[in-house]
């Protein structure tokens, strides 16, 4: 139901936007969010988006770096990331949730997600 698409391979400074698509039901009202997931660590949050209330939180590592979109029309979240690092490289995962009430400092825990799309991967070179 969650699509991930428009990672690669880019060189350091350079920029990559990522899309996420959600088919079969609308997530418009609910969070969404991007995580990030490196070999042998476990999956981290990059950047939530609380839905109806338009309310984001920024990993302290990509703030003023990325930024979090949303399409209602399109039922489409976007990751623009700009002035990429070899530490952003990773896969991107983009997550939805149908629950409502979740308070923000939970949106940034995997358990806090119900839907799932493949991941995107992403590589910054140095």
């Amino acid at each position: 139901q969650l699509q991930a698409s428009g990672g690669g391979l880019v060189q350091a400074g350079g920029s990559l936007r990522l899309s996420c698509a959600a088919s079969g039901r609308t997530f418009n009202n609910y969070p969404m969010g991007w995580f990030r997931q490196v070999p042998g660590k476990e999956r981290e949050s990059v950047v939530v988006h609380r839905g109806s209330s338009g309310g984001t939180s920024y990993a302290n590592s990509v703030k003023g770096r990325f930024t979090i979109s949303r399409d209602t029309a399109k039922n489409t979240v976007y990751l623009q990331m700009n002035s990429l690092k070899p530490e952003d490289t990773g896969v991107y995962y983009c997550a939805a949730t149908a629950r409502r009430g979740i308070i923000t400092s939970e949106l940034s825990r995997t358990t806090s997600y119900d839907y799932w799309g493949r991941g995107t991967l992403v590589t910054v070179s140095s």
